[in-house]
């Protein structure tokens, strides 16, 4: 009988090369990284976190990361858009709304006098000329075609605070962390059926994710970037 509970072992790999790291995408020649306390974009190399890219943005608390159609493509989650930047510059090429900006679930409750922050996506990611953008306040993972920025599909993000996202070896799911509950799970793209979830314990805490070699790479907002150890097929 499998275990109902699979725990992942974070491998940290190396620190982030700037002071708050926030989304991740993997590429063949190195691993994108937006970092949120300073709205750099960065590219380092796999094996030794050397900088390779270093380019400021226009971006405002960033907290996701993509590449798509020759450009990187940023959740500028503090101004509640989403930039479309050259790679090596950072230069804006085109920016658009978070289609999934609002007040995160927890200040609902609070009163006419509190302030209820509107804020923006996080994880980002690319496929077919679509961007798949997960989104703490609606708590859904929006599809924008970005021909001309129509959501053609969205699907729920179970939990309260979904983060990275990366697609998955099993075509049509796509795997989805949430940062506050600390788990990771691969759901279907169409309905949000899961097929898969693990935890990530105290004290690594997931904000960007993005997949290679069927590797989850994670990094943690206090500068930490690494890989988990986790067997990617269910055993319960």
């Amino acid at each position: 009988m499998g275990h109902t509970n699979k725990i992942a072992d974070p491998i940290q790999t190396y620190m982030a090369p700037g002071p708050k790291p926030n989304g991740l995408q993997a590429a063949d020649d190195g691993l994108w990284i937006i970092d949120q306390g300073n709205d750099h974009v960065y590219k380092v190399d796999w094996k030794t976190g050397e900088t390779l890219v270093d380019a400021r943005t226009e971006t405002k608390a960033s907290s996701g990361i993509t590449f798509g159609d020759d450009l990187v493509w940023i959740a500028s989650t503090g101004s509640n858009e989403i930039f479309a930047v050259e790679p090596e510059t950072g230069k804006t090429v085109e920016k658009y709304e978070s289609p999934g900006a609002g007040v995160n679930a927890t200040h609902e409750h609070r009163g006419p006098d509190e302030k209820k922050t509107v804020t923006g996506d996080h994880g980002l990611e690319w496929k077919d000329g679509h961007i798949y953008i997960a989104s703490p306040p609606s708590q859904y993972i929006h599809v924008m075609d970005v021909s001309n920025w129509k959501e053609v599909h969205r699907f729920k993000a179970p939990g309260y605070r979904v983060h990275g996202i990366a697609w998955a070896k099993e075509e049509g799911t796509m795997w989805m962390a949430d940062t506050s509950a600390g788990t990771i799970m691969r759901l279907r793209v169409e309905d949000s059926r899961c097929y898969d979830v693990f935890r990530v314990l105290d004290p690594v805490q997931v904000h960007g994710m993005t997949i290679r070699n069927n590797k989850i790479w994670y990094c943690d907002d206090r500068g930490p970037i690494g890989f988990f150890d986790v067997d990617m097929v269910p055993d319960f």
